[in-house]
């Protein structure tokens, strides 16, 4: 079998770049280069700040970079001097959860390589083998044909996705019946045959793999001729769309059915905690449905840098395109989350960063107008609910009612419920 010494990896993104930085460092008889065509990219990799946040990678980067880890634009030439060669880990496929990737490439519950049946195939498969062989157990690497290898990806995706909307559905169903769907969720997840992993009920799933691999699987029905089986994880996907236009319709329906001119503090805009990625983020969408109905939005996320929320809002879609000076005048990015939070009539908790769990609220409520409102997205609050209640918010959360609202009577007798509703929504 041949010895590898040179890797090369095209693409630097969320995926390829991790995974080769940590195959240098559990390889550091293997040169490795990862290469892409965005300079941009790969001059951030060589710098102090990387491109993307990951928990570790830093550390990773920082200790093989220049040693036996090499980014470049050079794909000619990285390519010509490989061993082997990675094109964004796709022969390879992933099994990685952004905010754990570090934790998962160093300790993966497997590692999956599919090639051809042919002798060139499996000399290739063997030849991967060898390099995860250097920290991972010959047990955890799975060797299959190329097409079960890729199924298995959008499989095992798929059925994480189903479970999230699976739990999401259920929330939907507490909300009018009086269940907590926290309880309903541990008590069928100390069933052993299901188990309690991803039975968070939330506004939503998002990233980057799991709506993109469970329309790959819709597309491969449909086009194989299986249209029972295509609508079947069809439905995965419409049960989150629903959910988030659910949270949504829930904010504006408890500012008493208009949030036209007034202001929102949304916390996070990160799909999920510990990493800045915001590909097919829920909070992406809640903003356009709020934005639409020409709420102020001040936005706070730790990680995710103004210019690219600026960029996801701003983004045209299929279905439509977003007005940029409507978004640019509607649209505050802070830095400090007390700041988002003054004079604001309501804060949503859109990602389930920790670091929100330990707000002083007692300030924010001060600093709100009132009636104050939190949407708990996330379920992240759930220790606080009493307490904020006593400091004297109304607290709404996913699958469960928390407190019926409490009619609000401004100064001059007259309640918000009786303004005059918007003639029309803003076109984004």
């Amino acid at each position: 079998m041949m010895e590898v010494r040179r890797i090369c990896c095209i693409g630097a993104g969320y995926v390829g770049g991790p995974t080769c930085s940590v195959i240098a460092q559990m390889c550091p008889e293997v040169t490795v280069t990862v290469v892409d065509v965005n300079e941009d990219r790969i001059r951030a990799w060589n710098s102090d700040s990387l491109p993307i946040f990951e928990l570790g990678l830093q550390e990773v980067v920082d200790s093989c970079r220049g040693v036996n880890l090499f980014f470049s634009t050079d794909i000619d030439e990285a390519i010509k001097n490989a061993d082997l060669v990675f094109i964004s880990v796709l022969s390879n496929p992933e099994f990685l959860a952004e905010g754990t990737a570090i934790t998962d490439l160093k300790n993966p519950d497997r590692v999956l390589i599919g090639g051809d049946e042919t002798p060139e195939g499996q000399h290739a498969i063997q030849a991967l083998r060898s390099i995860y062989e250097h920290w991972v157990p010959k047990n955890k690497i799975i060797t299959t044909n190329t097409w079960s290898s890729e199924l298995s990806k959008l499989a095992a995706n798929a059925f994480l996705a189903q479970r999230i909307s699976s739990i999401n559905s259920i929330s939907a169903l507490c909300e009018v019946t009086g269940a907590d769907v926290e309880e309903v969720a541990h008590a069928i997840g100390t069933d052993q045959r299901i188990g309690s992993r991803f039975l968070k009920a939330s506004v939503g799933f998002g990233g980057s793999c799991f709506q993109k691999d469970v329309l790959n699987l819709v597309y491969l029905c449909e086009a194989l001729n299986l249209p029972e089986v295509a609508r079947y994880w069809q439905q995965v996907i419409e049960i989150n769309d629903y959910q988030r236009k659910r949270f949504s319709s829930r904010i504006i329906n408890c500012l008493f059915n208009t949030v036209t001119d007034k202001k929102i503090a949304l916390l996070g805009f990160a799909f999920k905690k510990n990493t800045g990625d915001t590909r097919e983020s829920s909070s992406i969408y809640i903003s356009r449905y709020l934005l639409e109905e020409g709420a102020c939005l001040h936005i706070y996320d730790p990680k995710v840098k103004a210019e690219q929320i600026m960029q996801d809002l701003t983004k045209p879609t299929p279905s439509e395109r977003h007005d940029t000076d409507t978004v640019s005048r509607l649209v505050t990015i802070v830095t400090d989350p007390y700041k988002a939070c003054e004079n604001a009539h309501a804060i949503v908790i859109c990602t389930e960063w920790d670091m929100f769990k330990e707000l002083d609220y007692e300030r924010i409520h001060k600093a709100m107008l009132k009636p104050a409102f939190i949407f708990d997205g996330r379920r992240i609050l759930d220790s606080l609910h009493d307490q904020l209640q006593h400091i004297g918010f109304q607290v709404e959360t996913i699958g469960k009612r928390v407190n019926q609202r409490i009619p609000f009577t401004t100064s001059g007798d007259r309640s918000e419920m009786d303004q005059p509703q918007p003639l029309k929504k803003n076109k984004l």
